[in-house]
């Protein structure tokens, strides 16, 4: 039975154009939370190229002892350096990447859901089909969002480069794009995808914890959509009349709720702030003990030289970065950053509450 057209002006837009609704907040709760944690980002991908040894071959001074190390001092360095506001540079690029992976995954995980998997006899989604699916729509949106990984990495190593020396590879956003364009074609704006998609899969997997709640939500400013079921059972919740939506939770929740249950369970903690702030304490942990050595590798390969045809001068391929990377500075080069990449998905998922 259709809607009156009187009822359906009345609808409000959420549920007139939930998809589109749903996109529109994802995108600026995505936008707010990256201006907010992004000094730690430029931060990480700074200490990730630090004592890069691949460029000997160059004879690169890069290989020289850094003046600074650590999250701390690096961050320190390039306020002193460079200036405060250059601790968001290349905050374009990665803003432009948030609307590109939001959209991506979003479509590709409801089209999974509705119509490659579907629901079960019982009418639920199972949690495995919404981890495969979570992992794959993770991997899809990366992979369309590459581009915008790409410039972001190159200039937030802008700083550094003039720093050195060098001369500036780009004028601003668009024509760091227009010059891969022109150098590389279509395939250098994908340079370094691999490794991108394999951390968008490692950071996911067994990350996806699918719930439907009510309309009223609010978005928080770390990024997420922040709510509350405690007044309220899952059963009841998920038989009520109220229109509901469909929200994805990312970044290893599997960890967190699990955490989260055992501390209320067996420790005198109740389920408040400091359970929360622990379980995002170590679902971050195990989230980025998965990801950063590929976080390493999609830095280094996008961010190293090129010749006129856009071909790296570094490495072959993300395997050949991953062998240069433990021969000649150590296994644990490859969690170089590690510290940073933590504290931006604690703080990611510090608001979220169940």
């Amino acid at each position: 039975m259709s809607i009156p057209e009187t009822e359906e002006k009345l609808l409000p837009l959420a549920q007139k154009w939930p998809r589109a609704s749903k996109f529109l907040l994802s995108g600026c709760a995505a936008t707010v939370a990256e201006l907010a944690t992004f000094p730690l980002d430029l931060t990480k991908t700074r200490l990730q190229m630090q004592g890069e040894a691949a460029l000997a071959r160059l004879g690169d001074s890069a290989r020289e002892p850094v003046p600074y190390r650590g999250m701390v001092r690096t961050a320190l360095g390039i306020i002193q350096e460079e200036g405060f506001l250059k601790l968001w540079q290349g905050v374009t690029p990665a803003i432009y990447r948030h609307v590109v992976y939001s959209g991506g995954r979003m479509v590709t995980y409801e089209h999974l859901r509705e119509v490659v998997f579907g629901k079960s006899e019982d009418k639920h989604y199972p949690l495995w089909k919404s981890v495969i699916g979570g992992i794959t729509a993770g991997v899809i949106g990366q992979f369309l969002a590459n581009p915008t990984d790409l410039v972001k990495v190159q200039m937030q190593m802008e700083g550094k480069r003039k720093l050195e020396g060098k001369p500036l590879r780009f004028r601003g956003v668009h024509h760091a794009f227009a010059k891969i364009l022109a150098e590389g074609g279509v395939r250098g704006l994908w340079a370094g995808w691999v490794p991108n998609i394999q951390r968008a899969a490692l950071v996911n997997m067994g990350a996806q914890i699918s719930l439907q709640v009510p309309a009223t939500y609010a978005a928080s400013s770390c990024g997420y959509l922040k709510y509350s079921t405690s007044n309220v059972s899952k059963p009841n919740l998920l038989n009520q009349t109220t229109p509901l939506f469909f929200i994805s939770l990312k970044y290893d929740l599997t960890t967190y709720d699990t955490v989260k249950h055992y501390l209320v369970l067996n420790t005198p903690l109740e389920d408040n702030i400091m359970t929360h702030g622990l379980s995002s304490l170590c679902s971050g942990l195990v989230a980025s003990i998965l990801g950063t050595p590929a976080d390493v590798i999609k830095s280094r390969i996008m961010n190293q030289p090129r010749d006129k045809q856009g071909r790296g001068l570094l490495y072959k391929s993300s395997t050949d970065c991953l062998i240069q990377a433990v021969e000649g500075e150590g296994f644990m080069s490859l969690y170089k950053g590690f510290l940073p990449s933590w504290l931006r998905m604690v703080k990611r998922m510090k608001k979220i509450k169940f």
